[in-house]
């Protein structure tokens, strides 16, 4: 059995400031590529992980065997089963760039050990069981139906600390919308060759230290997102999508993300803001840079390799409206 499931972008988190009762929430798309592809079997001896030789250079494997071992495990407790499994791990995507890969790669596991134990799980029962979605719901939304999505967060008497999902074992939040993405908008993701990324408890660290954000912030996020974004979505307007993205990226808890990135993210962003791009920003906590258009991108492809330079990567890909598959 073998399941694929795609990346994600985080445009922003909505409330980091809790004042009315309520805190995260988050605003994404579903992205068609890069993907994940995994496959699992059951075997009789111990659960195995093996790496198909063509995945290339995606960083440290332990990480993404932590993870599905991670979730496997989880699902065995829930199911009070000591199943045993060979995993492969066909096709991935870099961890820790801000394109979702942990919440994804557990989800998949998840799903592939559900579905040969013949229990059917929706995707929000999954993350609870592996603990994903207490910030963001993006990540478990895209893996459950793809689009454009908004989420309405967690009261604070449920999650009362501001924490990313990697350290938040509450529920995912509810999905508030979800649109699908235009089919001839392109994105495309600018990765700068940049060492440093963000995880782990360097990120819960600037969460406790950054927040809570400005009120002002927080209602000027939910403006933009209610009355431009959203509406511009239905109506597929690049210029008013765009500036609504535009203006979210300088605002709350996006503003300090970007605030803390080495200038070459930065660079990047106002470098295809400059080339005419409507939408520009930044993934999460990056380092992926992304641009949104209805136009042609093919000089634009050329300009930002050059810009990047060898250490960077580039990928035009679109949408994604529509979950996860299994096969």
């Amino acid at each position: 059995m073998e399941i694929e499931t795609s990346a994600r972008l985080h445009l922003s988190l909505i409330d980091l400031n809790g004042n009315e009762g309520r805190i995260d929430g988050g605003i994404g798309i579903t992205l068609n590529q890069p993907s994940i592809k995994l496959e699992c079997v059951e075997n009789d001896d111990k659960t195995e992980i093996i790496f198909d030789e063509n995945m290339g250079k995606i960083g440290n494997f332990d990480e993404y065997a932590q993870r599905i071992n991670e979730a496997c495990t989880r699902m065995n407790t829930y199911l009070q089963s000591d199943g045993t499994y060979t995993f492969t791990l066909k096709k991935a995507y870099p961890i820790h760039h801000g394109l979702g890969l942990g919440t994804q790669l557990l989800l998949s596991t998840a799903k592939l050990v559900s579905q040969l134990n013949d229990k059917e799980l929706n995707s929000y029962q999954l993350a609870r069981i592996v603990q994903r979605g207490g910030t963001s719901g993006i990540g478990v939304g895209s893996f459950e139906s793809g689009g454009f999505i908004v989420d309405g967060g967690h009261k604070t008497d449920e999650k009362n600390k501001f924490l990313p999902s990697s350290a938040s074992k509450v529920s995912p939040p509810p999905v508030l919308v979800r649109y699908d993405f235009p089919k001839d908008w392109k994105i495309i993701l600018a990765i700068p060759g940049v060492n440093e990324s963000v995880s782990g408890q360097h990120e819960v660290n600037i969460f406790e230290k950054y927040t809570p954000v400005k009120i002002e912030d927080v209602e000027r996020i939910c403006y933009l997102t209610l009355m431009k974004m959203m509406p511009s979505v239905l109506e597929e307007d690049i210029t008013s999508f765009g500036d609504a993205i535009n203006k979210i990226q300088q605002l709350g808890f996006k503003k300090i993300e970007r605030d803390l990135q080495k200038d070459k993210i930065n660079q990047t962003i106002e470098y295809m803001k400059d080339m005419g791009i409507p939408a520009v920003g930044m993934s999460s906590f990056g380092p992926t840079c992304f641009g949104i258009t209805d136009g042609n991108v093919s000089n634009i492809k050329e300009d930002l390799k050059q810009f990047l330079g060898e250490d960077g990567s580039l990928l035009v890909t679109k949408g994604k409206n529509h979950g996860s598959i299994i096969r």
